[in-house]
């Protein structure tokens, strides 16, 4: 049986960098859908479920904040964010709305493929024919890979997928210390080509929902070494 075509989807108003990004993707063997506007945008991606979305910044209607916002309540579809601005914070932001990756204009189509790769091949692992069990309960705490649902004191608490992810690692090896870069490495992929700064992020917003909600677990730094999810009652 043939294998199913890869799907993609562009949200960049820049015409030139939109086909651009398809004649690549289309090489590469996808079958690519763009949208000019923010909000056409996410109209595309609620039908079409795509395999992957490339998603610039600065649009008309919606910019990719809230385009990467409203995605997210509806869909694990990894995210690459297209911004022409470099400043931390920015790759910050779409990090904490649930982006996967980032990539800064101008950029070089062998790197945007290779994070296009990567994101990809996170995504196949994810959803193996038999996924083994990925659940993982503590005191007051429920950390469900499968269904992506973290649930803190029996409540649901909103997480985006990458978040999720780098707290299951955690806790799945409770007392271990991970470096910043095994983090890297093993939640967002080897060839991933972000910085620790990534990591810090993602921690910070899991300690906003989880600090002080049991006296048995706490994610701690580990300074100069990294990150654990401390157990004292395992």
């Amino acid at each position: 049986m043939a294998e199913s075509t890869k799907t993609a989807l562009i949200i960049e108003d820049d015409g030139n960098i939109a086909e651009l990004l398809r004649l690549y993707l289309e090489k590469d063997g996808f079958a690519v859908t763009i949208a000019s506007d923010g909000g056409t945008g996410v109209e595309n991606a609620r039908a079409l479920s795509p395999d992957l979305i490339l998603l610039d910044i600065m649009l008309p209607v919606k910019d990719g904040w809230q385009v990467c916002r409203e995605v997210r309540a509806f869909s694990k579809t990894p995210i690459i964010m297209l911004t022409a601005k470099s400043e931390t914070e920015d790759k910050v932001s779409g990090l904490e709305m649930g982006a996967d990756d980032y990539i800064t204009k101008p950029f070089e189509i062998k790197e945007l493929l290779a994070r296009v790769h990567a994101v990809c091949r996170r995504t196949e692992t994810e959803t193996p024919a038999q996924p083994p069990k990925k659940r993982l309960q503590f005191d007051e705490l429920i950390v469900d890979l499968d269904s992506y649902e973290l649930t803190v004191r029996g409540e649901r608490v909103d997480a985006p997928p990458k978040e999720m992810e780098l707290l299951y690692h955690l806790a799945a090896s409770p007392n271990r210390v991970y470096t910043r870069n095994q983090l890297l490495d093993e939640v967002w992929g080897f060839d991933y080509f972000g910085d620790s700064r990534t990591v810090d992020v993602h921690i910070k917003r899991l300690r906003e929902k989880l600090e002080g909600v049991s006296t048995q677990w706490s994610l701690k730094t580990v300074w100069g070494v990294g990150y654990k999810f401390e157990v004292l009652n395992h």
